[in-house]
């Protein structure tokens, strides 16, 4: 395929859908590019060469429907595009697979900036720096003031037993793909079972909140838009929180395939993200070293199961040779914020 025609995208088609729902929208012949930096669904830019829309997708070949379910993200960005939560406006949802192969969306493009690790964060400043990340806190304060019910999300997920779920899903995926001896991941996750928190009375989660899903652009620095709701349901909010602290961590590993933007110059530090958190929110955030631990149990189980398909010969690529010297490293830390608190 040519960089204009991507693999899972067929252009013809998706103009013959967007001139029958849409019509008027594409003025000119569609080209589109696969937007890199993807972990999990496709995401395309395509343009008339006026104007600009992204299109989200299942990676090809994929098997879990549920876990790349495109009618649930078109439907949290199209139930928050009415609130102060910055989201892509949403364009259309299409079920039929016979245009790309399987389900996808489309939604207005936003101009942005996703930074993902420190040195790209760099060049901005501490000053610039430190807003930023401050920002990203108050836009998931934001999200968690957004009501469920009146934003047409009420039956959105299952709060009820939201962690202890929680904690037995990520449970079931490690045992999928546990192939050697992992010190500490056992008693790592026996004790959050242990200390389970109450929890606060559910919002829409993210699932994945963190400076790389938000793009950030404008003289100001604005987080222009929050992306990659995959992941998102109706749950304990303090669970965004305590991902979004351990991404702020430094991971004390150099030239780590996966990294955290702590170490930034002007990035704040965990604690007063918290504070910051607690402050606007309202809400009471003593657990948060729980909801930080299973942060990082949660990341070490994803990193082994993509050391677990490297080890396969199922992935593609560079950096998947390190991805395992990490997971130890990311148990490590969830032992220790336990024992710190």
């Amino acid at each position: 395929m040519s960089p204009d025609h991507p693999p899972g995208l067929d252009l013809d088609r998706l103009r013959g859908l967007l001139d029958r729902e849409r019509p008027g929208l594409v003025t000119g012949p569609l080209s589109g590019r696969l937007i890199e930096g993807g972990r999990s669904n496709l995401t395309y830019a395509v343009s008339d060469g006026t104007a600009r829309w992204v299109v989200r997708r299942p990676p090809l070949g994929h098997v879990l429907a549920t876990a790349h379910d495109m009618k649930r993200e078109h439907r949290v960005i199209s139930a928050l595009h009415p609130t102060d939560v910055p989201v892509p406006r949403p364009v259309l949802l299409c079920e039929d697979e016979d245009v790309l192969g399987s389900p996808f969306y489309v939604m207005e493009f936003v101009e942005g900036t996703p930074y993902r690790t420190a040195e790209q964060l760099a060049p901005l400043g501490p000053e610039r720096t430190r807003a930023a990340v401050l920002n990203l806190v108050d836009t998931l304060v934001g999200l968690h003031a957004v009501d469920p019910a009146e934003a047409g999300l009420g039956d959105f997920g299952r709060p009820d037993g939201f962690l202890d779920r929680q904690l037995r899903r990520w449970a079931k995926q490690l045992d999928a793909s546990r192939n050697r001896d992992l010190a500490g991941i056992d008693e790592l996750h026996a004790t959050l079972g242990r200390e389970l928190p109450d929890s606060p009375s559910p919002t829409v989660v993210h699932g994945d909140y963190r400076l790389d899903n938000v793009l950030i652009g404008g003289e100001n620095d604005e987080i222009r838009a929050v992306l990659d709701w995959e992941m998102s349901t109706l749950g304990d909010p303090l669970t965004d929180l305590g991902l979004l602290v351990m991404y702020s961590s430094p991971l004390g590993m150099p030239d780590s395939p996966v990294s955290t933007t702590a170490q930034a110059p002007g990035h704040p530090a965990s604690a007063e993200l918290i504070e910051r958190y607690a402050a606007r929110s309202g809400r009471d955030v003593s657990a948060v070293a729980w909801y930080t631990a299973f942060a990082w149990f949660k990341l070490a189980v994803i990193l082994e199961g993509i050391h677990y398909r490297y080890t396969l010969g199922q992935t593609v690529g560079r950096g998947f040779d390190r991805i395992g010297d990490l997971v130890p490293v990311f148990i490590e830390h969830g032992l220790t914020t336990l024992q710190e608190g």
